[in-house]
């Protein structure tokens, strides 16, 4: 008896076990088969949505009196222009002054005696800036002017002896080595107050570099030097005198170089300053040769007129026409859309019955500036473009400029 009781818990249990693993197994199988009929549905039901629209945009072309045709689109249209286009490339950039004038001493650094200039005022080129202490160096040319009496002084009474020597040797007294060692004496004396002389010459040079000069006409922007001071010229902090002649002005603008083929020597450039104001046109006159590493660009250069309303370091917005095309179509940027396969926009076209309906037009860009983009082929002068609306129509659909009342 207890024997068969065994066999029959184990029976039970075996069966047991068996039915659980199925209701897994079907469990999996019943959310697959509900995931791939949702599939089927979503795919029968986006078939179906475009059918309907195909067969709505045949029945309001045909029925009239269908109740579709009712159901007309209210856009705003717009016809089609020929234009001038242009496309700038744009950009920030500053002014420049041409000429600017970082003053150092030709010299060594040396300690300022007298400044004769003061920030802002305007200066001439060469005219006298300041002094530095130049009394050793004034040691040396007074040291040099008597070096050179004294040779002076030693070839004189070399020529004397000479001439009395060749006197001799005239009347036939002396030997012939004594004329040649008073000729020799004084040929090395004339040498000695040749070199003297420009001795003499290079301590005067050495002294007048004590005076600094401007190099350039224009106004003393900086003056951070006093007397007493040293001046070097150059400075971890910055230049001690820089001068700015703001008669040659130009603005300067950092282009990337990925439009180094689209921009040349002459190309038009539109300048705004915005803190002076001011609005100019202009060309470039300076490309760089070079492409910087840090900013992987190249430097421009256009010219600007002299304004006192523009001072050097001053931002610059500048847009640099790199493209232009005459009498081409120019539609709004966001009129256009896209596909799978192509660009396209929503023309307005009368049917003979007086009505109107959308009519989808591929159309091929060109270039796209600001809100407006080129076409370059689709669309011709006098095409009803629709601006307004375009978003919720298809290829067919009747459309009206006004409401009905």
């Amino acid at each position: 008896m207890k024997r068969i009781t065994q066999i029959l818990m184990a029976t039970f249990a075996t069966v047991v076990i068996a039915s659980c693993g199925s209701s897994k197994k079907d469990d999996a199988a019943i959310i697959n088969d509900t995931k791939a009929a949702i599939e089927k549905l979503k795919m029968q039901r986006t078939a179906t949505d475009e059918e309907i629209k195909k067969l709505e945009a045949e029945l309001a072309k045909n029925d009239s009196n269908s109740a579709n045709s009712a159901k007309v689109k209210l856009v705003a249209v717009t016809a089609v222009t020929v234009q001038d286009f242009k496309h700038y490339i744009d950009l920030q950039g500053h002014v420049d002054a041409e000429n600017i004038s970082y003053i150092s001493p030709r010299g060594m650094p040396g300690q300022v005696k007298a400044l004769f200039v003061q920030q802002g005022q305007f200066v001439k080129k060469g005219q006298l800036l300041l002094k530095l202490d130049d009394a050793i160096m004034q040691q040396q040319v007074t040291a040099a002017r008597q070096q050179l009496e004294g040779i002076k002084t030693q070839l004189s009474f070399a020529k004397n002896l000479y001439n009395r020597q060749k006197n001799l040797w005239d009347a036939g007294i002396g030997t012939e080595v004594q004329l040649i060692t008073s000729k020799t004496n004084v040929e090395s004396l004339e040498n000695q107050l040749k070199a003297a002389g420009e001795q003499v010459n290079l301590a005067i040079e050495q002294s007048k570099t004590a005076n600094v000069y401007s190099d350039v006409n224009g106004i003393a922007d900086i003056v951070a030097v006093r007397v007493g001071e040293t001046f070097q010229g150059m400075t971890a902090m910055g230049p001690q005198i820089k001068i700015v002649n703001t008669s040659n002005l130009k603005v300067v603008t950092n282009i990337p170089e990925n439009y180094l083929t689209r921009i040349s020597k002459g190309s038009t450039i539109e300048i705004n300053i915005p803190d002076a104001n001011k609005k100019l046109t202009s060309k470039i006159s300076l490309i760089s040769q070079s492409i910087d590493p840090t900013k992987m660009g190249f430097i421009a250069e256009a010219k600007i007129p002299v304004d006192p309303a523009l001072k050097p370091n001053q931002s610059a917005i500048v847009q640099i026409m790199d493209y232009a095309a005459n009498n081409a179509v120019v539609i709004p940027i966001n009129t256009v859309q896209s596909d799978e396969s192509s660009k396209y926009v929503y023309l307005l076209t009368k049917l003979g019955n007086g009505k109107s309906v959308a009519k989808k037009q591929t159309v091929v860009i060109g270039e796209v500036y600001g809100n407006n983009v080129e076409i370059k082929a689709g669309l011709k002068a006098g095409d009803q473009l629709i601006t307004e609306g375009y978003q919720n129509i298809y290829d067919g659909q009747l459309i009206s400029t006004s409401i009905a009342n």
